[in-house]
């Protein structure tokens, strides 16, 4: 599906709330400029609905397992690309334990849906924001740099995982619509970032991991990992840090 269909596709998609102070400031906008130079309203026509296409808010259908298997797949946070899959050993700041975990990068451009899902079901028993600057989101330093926003879950299969919202280089407002003790669902919704941005998922390294670095990710329904097939049963393009 090429822009001009995906555009036309989000009038009639759902439209993330945060949204819509923009759109209608790009309206006015597109009112003001108009009426003082009548070309202007192209511009403003524009820009409004590039805004719209920017917050929509798309339905995702969350693939799961069947049985006690059910709560066992990773789901993928964030649209866009996977940057980087890595062995890391969690910094402090994640809330997480020792042990040995994966961590994998999806990197968010202003054509990609914006809106951020929770990766599996459970419950929210961490939660960090960690003032930093404003790096493109795509280099390797976002995530200690960065300004962030840090997530942890106790997850219904016993489990511990992190996501990380991470603010870029044209994104400057985090928007995280849950606290401690919330409780998540796969899919559900849980924030937005503005405007072009980053997402880092934080899960053990006994999952395996599903997902290929350049590979595009869909919120909702790509799945990233499986805590039902070994790590070692499957090869993956893993550097190890």
């Amino acid at each position: 599906m090429n822009i001009i269909d995906s555009i036309k596709t989000s009038v009639i998609t759902p439209i993330h709330p945060a949204g819509i102070p923009f759109i209608a400031i790009f309206f006015v906008f597109t009112v003001i400029v108009g009426w003082l130079w009548s070309p202007l309203y192209f511009v403003g026509l524009v820009l409004t609905v590039w805004c719209v296409y920017f917050f929509r808010n798309p339905d995702r259908i969350t693939p799961v397992l069947s049985g006690a298997n059910k709560n066992n797949l990773i789901i993928s946070p964030a649209d866009g690309r996977v940057i980087e899959i890595s062995k890391v050993t969690p910094d402090q700041e994640l809330g997480l334990p020792d042990g040995n975990w994966t961590r994998v990068c999806i990197f968010m451009n202003v054509f990609d849906v914006h809106v951020n899902r929770s990766p599996m079901s459970g419950q929210i028993t961490y939660k960090n924001y960690i003032p930093g600057a404003f790096f493109n989101a795509s280099l390797d330093k976002a995530s200690s740099d960065n300004e962030r926003l840090i997530l942890g879950m106790d997850t219904e299969n016993g489990k511990k995982i992190a996501f990380v919202q991470i603010a870029g280089l044209v994104a400057r407002r985090i928007i995280c619509d849950v606290d401690i003790g919330s409780d998540l669902k796969a899919g559900d919704m849980f924030g937005l970032i503005r405007f072009g941005s980053r997402v880092d998922v934080y899960f053990p390294s006994e999952a395996s991991t599903m997902v290929l670095v350049g590979q595009k990710m869909i919120a909702g329904e790509t799945i990233v990992a499986d805590f039902t097939k070994s790590s070692k049963s499957v090869k993956r393009n893993i550097d190890e840090k």
